[in-house]
């Protein structure tokens, strides 16, 4: 479980520090309660499922714009200056 990921996507309008990626090391500095572990540990599957749904629809919209172009991704790395 990557406590930053969840935090940063279900708890960006709070204020919290952590130190390392254990429950332990979170200090919370919202005036708010603390959410417990067990409550970060239930948004896990979903805070994976939208990562993969966003880069899904990145790798959708790259690829609707290489299609549009008429290029392959290699052709627009080297348009762009890119290795």
């Amino acid at each position: 479980m990557d406590l930053t990921l969840i935090l940063s996507k279900r708890y960006k309008n709070h204020t919290w520090s952590i130190d390392g990626n254990s429950y332990a090391g979170l200090e919370w500095l919202s005036n708010t309660t603390k959410p417990s572990e067990e409550e970060l540990l239930s948004h896990w599957d979903s805070v994976l499922a939208e990562v993969e749904a966003e880069a899904q629809a990145k790798a959708a919209q790259k690829q609707a714009l290489l299609s549009r172009l008429g290029i392959t991704e290699e052709e627009a790395k080297l348009l762009l200056g890119g290795n």
